[in-house]
């Protein structure tokens, strides 16, 4: 298994994404999948149009915000003026914003609650709009931390499925910060097969890599792109 990260971080820095893209390569090629399996997932949170442009240029396409009111004062311009772009939702939806989520975004991280598959059903049906779901299951069962807990996830994706009419992509998930992440990957992984579910959002600046290894099809990497906010 490859070292994550070696390569320095320059902010928002075309040559940090080329460092990122280089790295996620060599990972694919530890696991002996292809580099085209695993979808690099820009976190531009916080990040003003003027440091996410360089990395347009540079051939992403694909970025991701944590807050849907964030993402609506940025990407509207971005999106018109850059054809192409994909957005995912990583952080936390609350059911109220499910309206604008759905227009906005082009996959949702962090389905995690039946309010929320309530509202995200009646936009879909209403926009007829279909973005990307993942459920985010709470690996370490952190109170503060939101997601599904592993033994309830199977029942909560079946619901999704029967009660709410959504089609789950796949799941997320975000280890505790002082345990060592790829336990909380495998079982990440675990509960998507026996699921039927082909994707996995796991893995960020610091274990991308880690994550590739045990299945990840989706990362999520900020700081190694943008710097440190």
């Amino acid at each position: 298994m490859t070292e994550a990260n070696t390569a320095p971080v320059t902010g928002h820095s075309p040559n940090a994404l080329a460092a990122v893209e280089a790295e996620i390569a060599r990972a694919c090629k530890d696991a002996r999948r292809d580099r085209t399996s695993v979808t690099l997932i820009a976190v531009s949170k916080t990040f003003a149009a003027d440091a996410i442009i360089p990395i347009i240029d540079a051939g992403q396409r694909v970025f991701g915000e944590n807050r849907v009111q964030e993402a609506k004062s940025k990407w509207p311009a971005l999106t018109s003026a850059y054809p192409g772009i994909a957005l995912h939702l990583i952080g936390p939806l609350q059911s109220n914003k499910a309206k604008e989520a759905v227009a906005l975004f082009d996959a949702i991280h962090s389905v995690d609650r039946p309010s929320i598959c309530q509202a995200l059903a009646k936009e879909i049906e209403s926009q007829n709009k279909h973005p990307q779901l993942f459920v985010q299951i709470n690996t370490g069962e952190e109170p503060q931390k939101a997601g599904i807990p592993p033994g309830e996830a199977d029942a909560f994706l079946a619901s999704c499925r029967d009660t709410y009419g959504l089609t789950i992509s796949g799941l997320m998930c975000i280890p505790p910060v002082d345990e060592p992440p790829a336990a909380h990957f495998a079982l990440t992984a675990k509960i998507a097969a026996r699921n039927g579910l082909t994707n996995l959002s796991m893995g960020m600046s610091a274990d991308f890599a880690n994550a590739i290894m045990l299945g990840a099809t989706h990362v999520r990497v900020g700081s190694a792109i943008f710097g440190h906010r």
